[in-house]
C-alpha cells in the first residue's frame, strides 16, 4: 500500500510539475507578445500604406505613342503583382487591428499568425519577382528567342513599373520582419517539454551500424 501511495504521490507532483511549466511558458509568450507588440503593429500597419501605393502606381501604368499602346494589364506579371498587393494591403489592415488589441496568447493563435505570415510573405515576394523578371526582359530583351528590349520605345511605362516594383519589395521587407517577429513570439514562448515528463528511462536513441 506504501509503495501505491509513493506512486500516486509522484504521478500528482510530476502533474503539478507541469501544470506549473505550461503556466510559466504561457506568462513567457505573454511578456515576449508584450515587448514585441507595439513594433509589430507599427510593422503590420507600414505595408498597408506601401502596397496600395504600388497597386495605385501600377494601375495607372499606361502608354501610347506612334509605335501602340501599351499597358499593366497586357503582362501577367503586372496584373500579379496588382492582385497581390490588393491581398497584403487587406491582410495588413486586418492583422494590424488584430495586434494592437492585447488579448490572451494561446498556441493556436500563435501558429495561425505564424503561418499566414509566411503565407503573405511569399505571395507578395513571388509577385515581385515576376514583375522584376518582366521588367529585365523589357529592358535588356532576350536574343536567345529574338526579343528585342522595349524600353527604349516604352520609356515611361518602363519606369511607372520599376516605381511599383520597387515600392512592392519595400511592402517585402516589412512582411519578412514580420514573419521573424511572429516566429519569435511562437517558439521562444512554447519550450521543449521538461526532462521529467519523459520519464524515468529518458529517451532512447538508436545507434546504427557504420
Amino acid at each position: 500500500m506504501s509503495k501505491m501511495a509513493e506512486e500516486k504521490a509522484a504521478a500528482g507532483g510530476a502533474a503539478g510539475a507541469a501544470d506549473v511549466a505550461q503556466q510559466q511558458q504561457l506568462a513567457a509568450g505573454e511578456a515576449a507578445a508584450a515587448r514585441v507588440r507595439p513594433l509589430e503593429t507599427l510593422l503590420r500597419a507600414a505595408p498597408l500604406g506601401l502596397c496600395v501605393a504600388a497597386m495605385a502606381v501600377m494601375l495607372k501604368d499606361q502608354q501610347t505613342n506612334e509605335y501602340g499602346t501599351v499597358a499593366y494589364s497586357d503582362l501577367g506579371g503586372f496584373k500579379y503583382l496588382v492582385y497581390a498587393n490588393g491581398l497584403c494591403a487587406a491582410y495588413s489592415l486586418v492583422t494590424a487591428f488584430y495586434t494592437a488589441v492585447p488579448r490572451p496568447t494561446t498556441v493556436s493563435r500563435s501558429w495561425i499568425v505564424f503561418l499566414l505570415d509566411q503565407v503573405f510573405t511569399y505571395l507578395i515576394l513571388a509577385a515581385g519577382a515576376a514583375a522584376a523578371e518582366l521588367l529585365y526582359l523589357a529592358y535588356n530583351g532576350d536574343k536567345e528567342v529574338t526579343w528585342s528590349e522595349a524600353c527604349g520605345v516604352f520609356g515611361s511605362f518602363c519606369r511607372q513599373a520599376k516605381t511599383s516594383v520597387a515600392i512592392t519589395f519595400s511592402s517585402v521587407l516589412c512582411f519578412i520582419l514580420l514573419s521573424l517577429i511572429s516566429s519569435y513570439r511562437l517558439f521562444s514562448a512554447y519550450e521543449a517539454p521538461p526532462s521529467s515528463a519523459l520519464g524515468n528511462k529518458g529517451v532512447e536513441i538508436a545507434a546504427y551500424p557504420r
